[in-house]
């Protein structure tokens, strides 16, 4: 059986805001859902371990998150994360970071992650994200020294969708100026566009819109 490890933010407000966050929900259930459906055996890490924090917009008129949410198993996991650090990684054959905004202050910092992704793909791996969740590509490196993203097309959260949330000069940068300066060749498409780019092992996703097309091409990088 393949198996995915999922990663999500531990971080529950923005900086020092107040204002409350965690991971998107839809960013976890959509590709949970296509791999799942197709037999994909799906573990659910996030960066402290423990219960990880649900941000507060989220669509629970969606069919497949109003599933996943009544359902015990999938809550006991959310409820119950192991922490990233903990992790043995051989077992997985791709690992994926969920978006929210919480991840724009944890993921890029976090030796786990770093490390994480160095070893998944220099494993011959999947590595992939979406929506913020490219976070963790900011300051990630291979074994040589170069960045991951360097010369690779990605997909993810643009400056007019942070604009359009008034998340502008809350969040600590800007992600896709961010991936760009490691000489990630951004692709985009109009705000809350399905849309997601495939660069052999990393397969990323600009938005919630896209989660669901991020698990199919998931799924078909596995098979």
């Amino acid at each position: 059986m393949k198996k995915v490890l999922f990663v999500v933010t531990s971080c529950d407000q923005k900086g020092d805001t107040g204002i409350p966050t965690g991971f998107n929900l839809s960013e976890v259930t959509h590709p949970l859902s296509v791999l799942e459906g197709a037999g994909i055996r799906v573990d659910i890490a996030s960066i402290k371990g423990g219960a990880a924090p649900l941000d507060g917009l989220e669509d629970f008129n969606d069919p497949v998150n109003v599933k996943y949410w009544a359902d015990k198993e999938f809550r006991h996991k959310i409820e119950h994360t192991v922490s990233l650090e903990d992790v043995d990684l051989k077992p997985y054959d791709a690992i994926f970071f969920a978006g929210g905004h919480g991840t724009m202050w944890d993921f890029p910092e976090t030796p786990s992650v770093l490390r994480a992704i160095c070893e998944i793909y220099e494993d011959g791996k999947i590595v992939s994200a979406v929506c913020h969740g490219p976070a963790a590509f900011v300051n990630a490196t291979l074994s040589d020294g170069s960045y991951l993203v360097a010369g690779k097309k990605v997909a993810a959260f643009t400056n007019e969708e942070e604009e359009e949330v008034q998340s502008t000069e809350v969040v600590p940068f800007l992600l896709a100026d961010a991936l760009e300066s490691r000489g990630a060749l951004h692709q985009q498409a109009p705000n809350w566009n399905n849309n997601m780019a495939v660069d052999g092992r990393l397969i990323t996703g600009q938005n919630p819109q896209s989660a669901s097309s991020v698990g199919k091409a998931l799924l078909a990088a596995l098979s």
